[in-house]
Order: C-alpha cells, then structure tokens, then sequence
C-alpha cells in the first residue's frame, strides 16, 4: 500500500480538482492525492464544443502545474481507479497501487452515451478526433438536440459544415429550457441553415447514413450522438454503495458508506429549495460548487448544499442561462426587453422556482442572476413587475417574501 492516508479525490475534472484545492484553503494539511483517468493535467469540459472544437484554441487548464505542486496535491493521471474497499479504507488503481485514505470523495462524473458508429464529445481527446471530420462541405448528422448537440451544430455550422439534428421529442433542449427560449435558439439555427428535425426517432445508422423511425433517410459523412450522459458509478456500485440515478448522498454529499462522499455529475442529492427533490445536475457550477461544498464537508461541515441549480449554453451568437428548475413551475410570466433579449419566469404558487434568459452576448447574465438570487430566497414577485421590461428587477430583491 502506498500513500499516508489523508484524503484521496477521485476525478480530476472540475469537481475533483476544485474540492482537493478547497482542502488547502480551508486549512487541512494532510495528504491530499487527486486520481483521474485522462492523461496529462485538469482541464475546462464548457470549451470543448465551442473554441476548441472548433480548433481556435488547446484546452483550457482548471489550474496550473505549479499550483497544484505549491498546494501539496499529488496529481496521479493517466491512471484509473479499478476498486475501493470501504471497509479497509483502500483504493485499488489500474496500475496496482493501493491508496489509503482516512475519508474519499468521488468525483467520478458521467460519460456520455454512444450509439454506435457515432462520434461523441465529452473528454479532448473526442474533440481532437471530431474536428478533424468537420471540414467545410461536410455533411454532419446529429442525434439529439440538448445542449451539447447544438453546440456541436453552431459550431459545425461555423466551419462550413451542412448540418442536420434529429431529435426524438416535440422540440429541441427538452424539459430543462422552457419551450419560448427554446424556440428562439431553434429559430437562431434555422437562421445558420441548420435543419432539426424533431418528434423524429433514428431507427438506425448505417454507413453514410441516418436512418429514421420514419423510414426517411439523412445522407452523413459525420454523426455525432448528444443523447445525453449516464453517471459514472460502477466504482461505487462495485464497493456496495446506494446507488439510484447516481451515487445516492445526503445534503452533505455523505454516501452510504462511511468516510466517502460523492459530489458533482455523478451524485444524486436532496435539493431543499425544491422540497428535497432528488436532483443530479450537470454543470460547470454546479461542479464547482460541489467541489467547495464536498471538501467542507470531508472536514467535518453538516451544512446541506442549496446552491441554485444554474447553467448556460452558448450557441451562435446567443447566450441561454437558466437558474432554477424550469420543470417546478405551473406558472410563467414573460419579459421581452427592448434589445430583443427574452426572459422567462417560472413560479409555483407565487413562488419563483426557475428564470430563464437569452440574448445576444451576456445580455441576459445579469437578470438572470437576480432571477436567481430572488429563487434562493423564496421570494414571490409580483407578476406584473417580472412581465414590464420598463421595471428593474434589482429592487424586487428587497421586497419581503409572502411565501414561506
């Protein structure tokens, strides 16, 4: 067995790095090792559709060599973690070494799905390996119409490409962008010649082609599959973890078994905003938040995570952002700016529970923050006040909230 023990992260992606320097800020001295499966150092996932898919920039370093050595946290890539042992407190890598550890939190992630035949984009090494297909005049079919697969779809667009999504539901980005600021992006990828086909199964793929449920038929030199993720957690399953969606963990992302937690994309967590719901987000904040929030928690903290669930996505030349959970709500109120920007209020009861906003930029960044700030404190704006452009939105933040 090698290593003193200490505290040992697995998953060296936004949430495991963020959680092993969070140890050091808030004072823990002990070993900290961070194990991850890729090679070479942390980096950005957000970039990897966009700049550098679309070759105009290498990947983006969550932090440097320099200050991971300065903040003691031994970095052990390239090398997977193969089994973990709750009981002796062990951790199994690919290469044979066993860590010990005396508390572990798993930042394993997700990984995408695959059909196959399909390229995916979920680690840089699938983004070196798709940009080299996306060559001007090439035919690139996409199956599914989240976030990831239109990103894909501008970015290919971009470079010249003739681009087709299929999408199996009524409308692209499903239940997690509500159906108005949904279709203003559709509407933005229509404008780049962008062809989505939706309420459209794929049957099959086939060489050079995409075969539908229909029985029509898109002729493809390309095919990308954003159909979503799947969290990993056979390392966790493996060891007799709770297990459901995710790695099952309380408001302190504390699993089933002692001395280990779970944060970021592979969780599942009670969010108290949304009456303990059980959530399992995927985000670039959410990951960092989680990070913080886990390594807290690996010293000692009880405090449970109620952090806004927040994302955005940036397609063409639109910023979307969502704060909340747009599903939550059973009623909406919309805002149209003068600048053409849009908002999107969900409430249930009164209360806020969700804002979403697009527009040119970050035009929307800053409503949207608010949005978010008034969902933290359960407030119940009036209506009427969301719906007025002419009505800033900064001053409702003081008003006091008739909802509990």
């Amino acid at each position: 067995m090698t290593g003193p023990g200490g505290v040992v992260v697995v998953g060296a992606g936004e949430c495991g790095t963020r959680a092993a320097l969070a140890l050091r800020e808030e004072g823990y001295a002990g070993p900290v090792a961070l194990v991850g499966g890729e090679p070479g150092h942390p980096y950005e996932r957000p970039p990897l559709s966009k700049a550098v898919l679309a070759g105009s920039a290498g990947p983006t370093p969550l932090c440097t060599a320099e200050q991971l050595a300065e903040a003691g946290v031994t970095h052990l890539a390239g090398t997977a973690a193969t089994a973990l042992d709750t009981a002796a407190h062990t951790l199994t890598l690919a290469d044979g070494r066993v860590l010990g550890y005396d508390r572990l939190l798993l930042a394993t992630g997700a990984r995408a799905r695959t059909l196959p035949g399909a390229h995916v984009l979920r680690s840089h090494a699938d983004a070196v390996a798709l940009r080299e297909r996306l060559v001007s005049g090439a035919r690139v079919g996409i199956v599914g119409g989240g976030f990831v697969g239109l990103e894909v779809a501008a970015t290919a667009a971009a470079l010249g490409c003739a681009v087709t999504v299929v999408e199996a539901a009524p409308r692209p980005m499903g239940r997690a962008v509500p159906e108005r600021i949904a279709a203003r992006a559709a509407a933005r990828h229509a404008e780049a010649g962008i062809d989505i086909r939706c309420g459209t199964a794929v049957a099959r793929l086939e060489p050079g082609r995409i075969v539908l449920g229909d029985g029509g038929v898109v002729e493809v030199d390309v095919v990308v599959a954003g159909i979503g993720s799947v969290p990993e957690t056979a390392l966790a399953q493996a060891a007799g973890i709770a297990v459901s969606d995710g790695v099952v963990v309380d408001g302190a992302f504390a699993t089933s078994a002692p001395d280990v937690l779970a944060a970021g994309d592979c969780c599942s967590f009670p969010h108290p905003l949304y009456d303990d719901r059980r959530l399992r987000l995927e985000s670039w904040r959410a990951a960092q938040e989680q990070g913080a929030h886990a390594a807290r928690a690996l010293l000692g903290a009880r405090e449970p995570y109620a952090a806004v669930p927040w994302f955005w996505s940036d397609q063409h030349d639109l910023c979307l952002q969502v704060a909340g959970l747009p599903g939550a709500a059973t009623e909406e109120v919309v805002r149209v700016r003068p600048d053409g920007a849009e908002l999107w209020f969900g409430l249930d009861a009164g209360r806020l529970v969700a804002v979403a906003g697009i527009g040119v930029g970050t035009a929307v960044a800053k409503d949207v923050r608010i949005g978010e700030l008034l969902i933290a404190r359960r407030a119940a704006p009036d209506p009427a006040a969301l719906a007025d452009p002419a009505v800033a939105l900064k001053p409702l933040l003081r008003v006091p909230s008739p909802v509990g």
